[in-house]
């Protein structure tokens, strides 16, 4: 094999901006062959617009059974995700699913499970890792030079959306059409990003207001705290509800500050360690001089081209992917254990009971009310505690994995 012939399910926003990624010549190692999606309109733009040795299929499980690829990317409404990665890796193919990985984390331990059984590459598109701001980030932190972190505070307001936004589908922020709201659909990057940087918390205590700013059922305004092992403490704020919002990380180390904001990386370093000059020193209300530097990055910021190349060469080459899909649970959990400390009403520790919040969701889906007068989309989902996939057709979102 000399390229990795991929098949997209879910030609909504994402998915069909993906085919034209593909098209496009910047990912040399990656053919689209074809597409599939429930929906007649996006089958006729497929048709209309792709050429003309693309196929067309009219769900992915026939995309899957056609024999026409060697890989799938996965668009679909969050519940399925974990359905089709399971069937695309059993019917012996490779998998990179958008974000996020499932809604619930006790979805994910089949998936994985079937990966390993099938020997195939389930990866995941958590394209913020190419940023190289964030990678310079992780460089500078995974060095040790700037010592033990201390403190992590992020503040992610910008994802603001109006009313109409939420009204162009019925499905959209409900419980039983997408499972979540800010925490699920705008910020499992920064979730992601805030495990791969600074690990897995082991407590978390977050207010999660549902329909705070918006006429919705799910959260659009979270604050949380976070544990992490070590003694730093976090805290994490996420809103669609603040115009001009907000991209601001910050990261409180021994040996001085680091800030992530507008795409830049700046840096206050201490010349000496707190505990260990500055904590015991003399000086009651020490202030040493400190000039900011601005951290270069290495220009480089791929995004999905990026996770779609290394998706390409790990499957030829057996090089790196930027995320492997067994860890997109870690920042699912996150998610979970935010959405839990809210319902309950006190901290849930790490790992958390990933049996009650399945059955906790469950009830919400249940009582949950798609709304009327908006567009349609449908797709089969699995609201079940057990992981058991439904066979009913409710509403869902087909393969508009919307842009943060």
């Amino acid at each position: 094999m000399t390229k990795v012939r991929m098949g997209v399910i879910g030609i909504g926003n994402m998915g069909s901006e993906h085919c034209r990624l593909m098209l496009s010549g910047r990912t040399p190692e990656v053919t689209l062959s074809g597409v599939a999606d429930l929906r007649a309109d996006r089958r006729a733009w497929a048709r209309e617009t792709l050429p003309g040795d693309v196929q067309v299929f009219e769900d992915g499980e026939a995309l899957i059974r056609s024999e026409c690829c060697d890989a799938v990317l996965i668009a679909v409404p969050h519940y399925a995700h974990p359905t089709l990665s399971i069937s695309a890796l059993e019917h012996g193919l490779h998998v990179l699913c958008e974000k996020p990985v499932a809604v619930y984390a006790r979805q994910v331990h089949p998936v994985i499970e079937a990966a390993e059984r099938s020997g195939r590459t389930f990866a995941l598109m958590f394209n913020q890792r190419t940023n190289g701001v964030y990678r310079r980030l992780k460089a500078l932190l995974d060095s040790g030079e700037m010592g033990p972190v201390r403190r992590v505070s992020w503040t992610i307001t910008d994802w603001y959306r109006s009313q109409r936004y939420y009204d162009s589908g019925n499905w959209r922020a409900t419980w039983r059409g997408e499972g979540g709201g800010v925490l699920l659909n705008q910020c499992p990057h920064q979730l992601d990003l805030l495990q791969w940087l600074f690990g897995m918390p082991t407590l978390v205590r977050a207010f999660c207001h549902e329909g705070s700013r918006h006429d919705i059922e799910v959260e659009d305004e979270v604050t949380a705290y976070l544990e992490f092992p070590g003694g730093a403490t976090g805290v994490f704020i996420a809103s669609t509800g603040e115009l001009p919002g907000s991209n601001r990380l910050e990261v409180a180390c021994d040996r001085g500050k680091i800030v992530c904001e507008q795409n830049r990386l700046t840096l206050w370093r201490l010349p000496h360690s707190e505990e260990t000059y500055y904590r015991v020193g003399e000086e009651a209300y020490p202030q040493p001089a400190i000039q900011p530097e601005e951290l270069p990055g290495d220009g480089q910021n791929p995004q999905h081209v990026g996770v779609i190349n290394a998706f390409a060469a790990h499957i030829l080459r057996g090089e790196p992917l930027v995320a492997d899909g067994a860890e997109g649970i870690r920042s699912l959990l996150i998610s979970n254990a935010m959405h839990l400390s809210s319902w309950l009403g006190k901290p849930v520790a790490l790992p958390m009971d990933e049996a009650l919040f399945a059955r906790l969701l469950e009830e919400r889906a249940a009582t949950s009310r798609l709304k009327e007068g908006c567009a349609e989309v449908t797709y089969a989902t699995d609201h079940s505690a057990t992981g058991r996939a439904l066979n009913t057709n409710t509403a869902g979102k087909q393969g508009t994995e919307e842009k943060a």
